[in-house]
């Protein structure tokens, strides 16, 4: 099989893993009290199932980076929207609307138009040490600064979790080429080691990232996750992996039009996501509240027919 369809192929089955993962890891933020630490979460079999999709999809998406460029590979988990709104939909029970099939198409028109821009051979360059460790350090800052306390926290950890799992995958990248590389260099260096180091931490962190970003639905931070992911990825391939973009200045323009087309998609499910949770949770919390009147609807009849029972309805106390 041509290099290029394997890679495509590859990124088609894991971004449906990713999809499946990423509707459990909505559940389960959805099902968990805002103030729960990291470890109640570590207990519970459906963090582990989202973990095992994770790793699932993470794996397949490596195999890919063997076959494909970072410009190829990456914007095909922009299918990852495809599979994961409707069934987030399914999941809670209700019909996917208008307005998400309209974001969801332009967010996915929009990197399919960066995707007609990538170029289509096997990767051959790697990071250098000084690179990889710059790549790590640049990448920490804008974490730290997108983690800081302020609005719409869920955008914005999906965004760090977009970018440090693109930079995990330029990372990985670098460690399939240089193990599968036949040109007899040593298999483990310095290089190689901390380049490992920083794919764990990075993959890990995005993935405790999008669990935070998905407490507030899972549309407009999925979007996120999945525009910041090739933008990151692609953004290192092109300035330090010899990637280039097909076309010439023409892909500058196409590559243009994708990125506001997609920004426009983010800003619609940001809106309907938004719509639906408002409704959704006013009405379903004072259920719990109804056993309390009951208690007094029964009790408050007493006292007017037969005054004896009084200290009965008061909790049953005996009058001192």
């Amino acid at each position: 099989m041509n290099a290029t369809l394997l890679a495509v192929a590859l990124s088609l089955v894991s971004a449906g893993a990713y999809a499946a993962a990423a509707v459990a890891q909505s559940r389960l933020a959805g099902r968990t009290e805002p103030g729960a630490g990291v470890l109640r979460m570590l207990g519970r079999g459906a963090w582990w199932s989202a973990v095992g999709l994770n790793a699932a999809g993470a794996l397949l998406h490596v195999a890919a980076l063997n076959y494909g460029p970072l410009t190829l590979v990456q914007p095909l988990g922009a299918l990852t929207l495809v599979v994961a709104v409707p069934l987030g939909a399914r999941a809670a029970g209700r019909r996917v609307g208008r307005v998400e099939w309209r974001g969801t198409a332009l967010t996915l028109l929009g990197l399919g138009a960066l995707l007609l821009t990538a170029g289509g051979s096997a990767p051959h360059e790697t990071l250098t040490l000084p690179e990889a460790l710059g790549v790590g350090a640049a990448t920490m800052a804008v974490v730290a600064g997108l983690s800081r306390p302020g609005a719409r926290p869920g955008l914005r950890h999906a965004a760090a979790s977009g970018i440090t799992s693109g930079v995990a995958s330029a990372l990985t990248q670098t460690l399939t080429v240089a193990v599968t590389d036949h040109s007899g260099g040593p298999l483990f260096s310095w290089r190689l080691l901390t380049v490992a180091l920083l794919v764990s931490t990075f993959a890990m962190g995005g993935l405790l990232l999008s669990q935070t970003a998905y407490r507030g639905g899972l549309g407009a931070p999925l979007a996120v996750v999945t525009l910041a992911n090739p933008v990151a990825a692609a953004a290192i391939g092109l300035a330090l992996l010899g990637e280039r973009l097909r076309g010439g200045p023409v892909s500058l323009v196409l590559a243009l039009l994708g990125t506001v087309a997609a920004v426009r998609g983010v800003i619609l499910l940001s809106r309907a996501q938004a719509r639906n949770a408002d409704p959704g949770g006013v009405t379903e919390e004072p259920a719990p509240v109804d056993p309390v009147p009951s208690r007094v609807v029964i009790g408050s009849p007493r006292p007017a027919a037969v005054p004896e029972p009084v200290a009965v309805r008061a909790g049953g106390a005996p009058y001192p």
